[in-house]
């Protein structure tokens, strides 16, 4: 490991003189200095503490018990489903730890300089959308805030291309807030999620003591029977570990857009587990406490959270746990959504957008998309985002595939910003990332695209992560378009 660490701390030394390619390269794009890669574990973990607690996970346990699950079942659906999480993203992460690129960057091995824009553009639509929904959610909490503490707030009613004047003013006041945070960079970030995912640990602590005490207990959802039986039940129960995969799929792509940061192999995997899978689950049985004491409350569980606080009545209280739904969404926000969308948009204009820049542009584009009017039919926002979840899977396969089969650990960096070299392929599209991105997609979809294979669907992710490695190791070693393997 020391020799390959000399070998990387070389290439990253001869990049500022090794003829790359402007369309290809910035700073922003440029490897870490090994002396910035400063995130401990620590930092790792209060990441994804941040980005796990947000309103959708809050939900989740929810959205698994409407399936037929009871609240045990959706709890071990959330543990299976984030385990395997952590270990695509654990394996995926090592890439951007050692050399200090970002997925945008990486990627280009595997599809090619050109063939790279594809995975991209898509993760950047996804990462957007996914911002967008998650800021609109944030915005609500502010208009519930507001709306308590001043009664004629509700008055603002005129309604502006679907949404209400006052709705207007909530979004652009969390629209401000995600642009001050990001305004200062990646380190700022860190910073924000090392206060904000142990913040909402400890209310979402004061929030389960309240809901075992109202509830005597567990609570009356605890005591509620599972409706999933037979193999039909069995394909339910793998549907919804699927489904939780999905909504971080495409994180699972781009990891490395956190991992390069991270000071060590060591610290990128015990960051991961603590706050991924362990704190995922502790999470879902908060949820499902809490929400389980509202049915003794009010007579129905109510598992929206800002609902929650209205039905609540108390000004104090909502207050309080409004600004920890607004911590938490931005939480989520720039780390998971506006973080890795400003690296796309980068990698597609590097000369003329940096991070700063392309944070902004996020943020415009994102309200283009006008959230507010898909909540209105809000099956549709996961449908959508789901089967693009599932094209992501590929991705990961291919990826993975790529640099422990096919590059066996080593990149040579400075190709990566060129379009000859080792990594040109055909003119700078690897015919084999390609076929097997389009493959694995469509095997992936396939229980959705043929009523015959519905079945298949269930397992979406894991077919398209397994076909996408196998044909992209296939057809590498048949020479289809990888470029020779590197060397150094």
């Amino acid at each position: 490991m020391a020799s390959a660490s000399v070998s990387t701390s070389q290439q990253f030394d001869a990049l500022p003189g090794a003829g790359l390619e402007p369309g290809l390269y910035n700073a922003d794009l440029a490897p870490v200095p090994l002396e910035r890669r400063d995130w401990t574990w620590v930092n790792m973990s209060t990441v994804w503490m941040g980005m796990v607690h947000n309103v959708v996970a809050y939900e989740t346990a929810a959205g698994l018990m409407a399936l037929g699950m009871n609240a045990w079942q959706a709890i071990a659906a959330t543990a299976i489903a984030y385990l395997f999480l952590f270990f695509a993203m654990w394996f995926n992460a090592v890439s951007g730890t050692r050399y200090g690129l970002p997925f945008c960057v990486l990627i280009r091995s595997s599809f090619g300089p050109r063939g790279a824009q594809i995975p991209v553009i898509l993760r950047g639509f996804v990462a957007i959308f996914w911002f967008a929904v998650q800021a609109y959610a944030g915005s609500e909490a502010i208009d519930a805030i507001i709306g308590t503490l001043w009664h004629p707030w509700t008055s603002f009613s005129t309604s502006i291309l679907g949404l209400s004047l006052h709705g207007w003013i909530s979004v652009a006041i969390f629209w401000l807030l995600h642009a001050w945070i990001v305004s200062h960079g990646v380190h700022r970030i860190r910073n924000f999620e090392l206060v904000a995912g142990p913040l909402v640990i400890i209310v979402g602590i004061m929030a389960t003591i309240w809901g075992l005490r109202v509830g005597h207990g567990l609570g009356p959802l605890f005591a509620e029977p599972s409706h999933l039986s037979g193999a039909k039940g069995w394909l339910i129960f793998a549907g919804g570990v699927t489904g939780l995969i999905g909504v971080w799929s495409t994180f699972a792509v781009n990891i490395p857009d956190l991992s390069r940061f991270v000071r060590s192999e060591r610290d990128q995997v015990l960051g991961q587990l603590i706050g991924l899978p362990i704190t995922a689950v502790v999470f879902t049985l908060m949820s499902v406490i809490v929400t389980s004491a509202t049915v003794i409350v009010f007579h129905k569980p109510i598992w929206d959270p800002v609902t929650l606080l209205l039905a609540i009545g108390h000004p104090a209280i909502l207050v309080f746990g409004g600004i920890t739904i607004i911590v938490a969404t931005l939480s989520v926000n720039v780390a998971a959504n506006i973080m890795p969308a400003c690296y796309d948009l980068v990698n597609l204009f590097p000369r003329r957008l940096r991070f700063g820049s392309a944070s902004i542009a996020v943020l415009v584009i994102g309200l283009l998309f006008m959230p507010w009017l898909w909540f209105r039919d809000a099956d549709s926002i996961f449908k959508v985002l789901g089967a693009i979840g599932g094209l992501l899977g590929p991705v990961t396969g291919i990826m993975l595939a790529d640099y422990f089969g096919v590059r066996r650990q080593r990149y040579d960096v400075p190709d990566l910003y060129r379009y000859v070299g080792r990594y040109a392929a055909h003119d700078g599209w690897n015919i084999a990332g390609i076929a097997a991105f389009i493959l694995g997609g469509l095997a992936a979809l396939s229980g959705l695209i043929v009523p015959g294979l519905a079945p298949l669907y269930a397992f979406s992710w894991f077919i398209g992560v397994a076909v996408g490695a196998i044909v992209y190791l296939a057809m590498s070693r048949l020479g289809s378009g990888r470029g020779e393997a590197p060397t150094a």
